[in-house]
């Protein structure tokens, strides 16, 4: 049986450093570099819809159904504008997940910051909606969401995930 894949929302980043050579000495640093074109910063993660959805059905004990719940946030989902990719700048390799994988810290143009902080509220408007009381609780139980920290900053500056970049510590100037 086929994965689903889980819903994030994303943007482009164009550029790192003053052109492609700033991206590509990264190489001295890590294993293996993703290629510029696959480059993108997550703005938020939203998991596999249907556990979401039942995160939200179980959360609200049924008052809101997991269907309720996939159709209500699919919409929510299609409505989001479009934000225009980004150059950025980074001094800094960081460790994701378990290790394996590094990203860059990454110095975003406030509209990138604006835009982040817009989705947490409107992920907070959608959950009100969905009648889900006690709204940072849940996003901090919701196995689908995945946050386990319950101080959230709005990046500036934040990571951007490189698959495949392993390796960590401060880039020369």
């Amino acid at each position: 049986m086929q994965q689903l894949p889980p819903i994030t929302v994303e943007v482009p980043v164009l550029t790192v450093g003053a052109g492609p050579s700033d991206y590509e000495a990264l190489a001295s640093y890590v294993n293996a570099l993703r290629r510029p074109q696959g480059l993108h910063l997550t703005l938020l993660h939203i998991g596999i819809l249907a556990d979401f959805a039942q995160d939200v059905a179980d959360w609200t004990k049924g008052i809101t159904s997991a269907g309720e719940a996939a159709r209500r946030t699919t919409g929510w989902l299609q409505g989001l504008p479009v934000l225009d990719g980004f150059a950025g700048t980074s001094e800094q390799l960081i460790v994701l997940g378990g290790g394996g994988i590094s990203g860059l810290e990454v110095d975003v143009p406030r509209r990138v910051h604006d835009y982040q902080v817009s989705l947490v509220q409107g992920l907070h408007d959608l959950l009100d909606r969905l009648l889900v009381d006690n709204v940072d609780d849940f996003i901090l139980s919701s196995p689908a969401l995945g946050y386990r920290y319950p101080h959230w900053v709005p990046m500036s500056p934040s990571a951007v995930r490189c698959r495949g970049i392993t390796g960590r510590g401060r880039l020369p100037r």
